[in-house]
């Protein structure tokens, strides 16, 4: 088996050897084989194989039964010349095929998220150590790019360079160890070693997101025109966010059908899309969940029987408008607060009522490492549970809301 070497190459050259290696994977596999290159052949078919794969190539038409038939011989004995796919070659291939199952389900923002953070990992490994091709990436290829990286985290003094941070780091060589396995997965060769295993950046542990304490949250953004003035989404969006504890992407993107503020037990459904227009992942498994809606949640998503559609699918816009907002107003605890204190403030709430653990990891989405009895109790249960610790508010919150925006949803 024979590779070109890419240099001069010109491009339509390049594309025939495409071709050609493409139709000698596909004439074995019609045939019942894997395609396997010529070396590795040698090396690791058995003799039954091989000698099965000399039959399946003789010419069937000939007199002559040692001829075989080059194209038959060339895809099921490995013969075909090899295309030297570089880094970027690899990552193209990964976006549109290899990776195709990790988005299938995934809403137009967050493939374009999921291609954007690949891009930039492989955009680093190209820059610094070049377009390298896949097969030629070697151990100390690899060593050498993450020692570049740990240069990265501690600048030198007098650095313009901002410092990159460990969970950075990680993820950038994550993403070039699992695009390197997964490829060499791709093409049958799953035991290749990988030059990225086991390199990784120690993380120390980070302080937390600070809750909201309860008085901030009464005194000052529960206080009646806190929020006017805001788009009538933000305002709701952040009230919901106060007694569901959700992440604010679950909030953002609930549908009509989602949202069952009229039930006899009020409730939001927090679930995945599979298909149509409005199809998203959600963060885990046990992200799907139902939280019933109490105090200042009830009365936001009673104001929101169509969702937010405004902000479907865009959730850094909200993000980057509650984050100028509260800092605009001085509604920000503390400058380490940020919109997702009010999770955390949520968690801790439950935690100081003694709400039992398996209902606190159910309405929080997260996985519990304790045998599962149940489904984390009856609406009925859930809300009297958080209505523990609801929150105590005006009236007055949302008579002024209304006064502002009316029925706001029929407007848009």
């Amino acid at each position: 088996m024979g590779a070109y070497a890419e240099g001069g190459e010109a491009p339509r050259i390049k594309e025939a050897i495409n071709r050609r290696y493409q139709a000698a994977q596909a004439k074995a596999l019609a045939a019942g084989f894997t395609y396997v290159p010529a070396e590795r052949l040698a090396e690791e078919a058995t003799l039954e194989d091989l000698v099965e794969r000399l039959l399946a190539a003789r010419a069937s038409k000939s007199g002559d039964p040692d001829r075989m038939e080059p194209r038959k011989a060339e895809a099921f004995l490995g013969g075909a010349p090899e295309p030297i796919l570089r880094v970027s070659d690899v990552f193209e291939l990964y976006v549109k095929e290899i990776g195709l199952s990790d988005i299938l389900y995934k809403s137009e923002h967050q493939q374009y998220t999921w291609k954007k953070v690949k891009r930039t990992s492989v955009s680093y490994f190209v820059e610094q150590m070049g377009d390298l091709p896949i097969r030629e990436i070697t151990r100390d290829h690899a060593l050498q790019y993450h020692r570049w990286w740990l240069s990265r985290m501690a600048p030198k003094p007098g650095a313009k360079a901002k410092p990159f941070s460990a969970n950075t780091v990680n993820r950038h060589i994550g993403n070039m160890r699992t695009m390197y396995q997964r490829y060499f997965s791709h093409i049958g060769d799953e035991d290749r070693p990988n030059p990225f295993r086991s390199l990784y950046v120690k993380q120390k542990t980070q302080k937390d997101v600070p809750p909201f304490s309860e008085v901030w949250v009464r005194t000052k953004i529960l206080r009646p025109g806190a929020l006017l003035g805001l788009r009538p989404e933000i305002q709701l969006i952040t009230y919901l966010l106060i007694e569901t504890g959700c992440r604010p992407s679950e909030i953002i993107n609930l549908q009509p059908d989602d949202i069952r503020a009229n039930d006899p037990i009020p409730y939001i459904s927090i679930r995945a899309r599979t298909a149509g227009e409005k199809k998203r992942e959600v963060k885990t498994d046990t992200s799907e969940r139902d939280i019933p809606l109490v105090g200042v949640a009830l009365e936001a998503a009673r104001r929101a029987p169509l969702g937010f559609p405004h902000y479907f699918d865009r959730n850094e816009l909200v993000s980057a408008n509650v984050l100028k907002a509260f800092r605009n107003r001085g509604l920000f605890e503390t400058d380490a607060h940020v919109v997702y204190s009010f999770r955390h403030a949520f968690e801790k709430r439950m935690q100081e009522a003694n709400i039992d653990f398996g209902l606190r990891c159910l309405l929080m989405g997260h996985k519990s490492k304790r045998p599962e009895y149940g489904d984390g109790g009856e609406l009925a249960y859930r809300r009297a549970e958080l209505e523990k610790i609801v929150h105590p508010f005006s009236e007055e919150v949302f008579q002024r809301f209304d006064e502002e925006n009316g029925r706001w949803w029929e407007a848009k």
